[in-house]
């Protein structure tokens, strides 16, 4: 937690004569914008590192059954490779949520660390609510002890877009899904996809077997 405080500490408001009386009240309450920022972050940077634990393991449950689909085609039995195959084909349709999820996490994290100023924040924020908010829903069915934590991470976001929208005038939208926010899931998503393809080992072909030929095998 080292690395969190000094963050904070080197994010601690400046004592500059001119600045609006809002503003210093703004950053002086308790705790001041930029440290629940830095909470966010801190938040997130959890949920990234459970995601990439999971996709691990997720990553050895796959090669198992592949495995298996190669040892049940090698001993001729199409039937069982198939039915591995597509154990395989479902894990990797949540690898890929999850994969897309850590890389839109790892996009909101870098928008969180490079505010500066007020208006920075309304700026980065408001898309960054759409991305957690549309994460949590991909989220839920699959991993919702990790989907509950980033909703709490969104919470707080939009608390910070309403309380700076308030003091910059600035409309922020919150919550909606931006065509900005839009934008970072659906790089996230061709990434997760590219990287999919070349880190996990494409499945044979298994040719085309009925329940009648499997019978009619065992009659003969």
């Amino acid at each position: 937690m080292a690395d969190l405080r000094d963050f904070a500490k080197n994010w601690a408001p400046e004592k500059k004569p001119g600045i609006g009386s809002k503003i210093k009240k703004m950053f002086k309450r308790e705790p001041p914008l930029r440290l629940r920022i830095v909470q966010a972050i801190h938040m997130l940077k959890v949920q990234t590192h459970r995601l990439e634990y999971m996709i691990a393991r997720m990553k050895e449950r796959d090669q198992e059954l592949f495995e298996r689909v190669v040892e049940a085609q090698m001993e001729g039995d199409k039937l069982r490779a198939q039915v591995y195959a597509n154990e395989v084909a479902e894990i990797r349709k949540v690898v890929k949520t999850l994969m897309t999820a850590k890389l839109a996490l790892e996009r909101v994290i870098l928008r969180l660390e490079t505010i500066t100023s007020l208006s920075d924040a309304v700026v980065a924020l408001a898309p960054v609510v759409g991305v957690v908010r549309e994460l949590k829903t991909q989220l839920m069915g699959i991993v919702p002890e990790i989907a509950l934590e980033i909703a709490e991470v969104g919470e707080l976001l939009e608390s910070l877009v309403i309380e700076t929208g308030e003091y910059t005038a600035i409309a922020s939208g919150v919550g909606a899904v931006t065509p900005e926010a839009k934008k970072i899931l659906q790089e996230a998503a061709t990434i997760a996809e590219q990287r999919l393809r070349e880190e996990f080992p494409t499945l044979p072909e298994i040719p085309a077997s009925t329940t009648a030929e499997g019978a009619k095998a065992e009659n003969g």
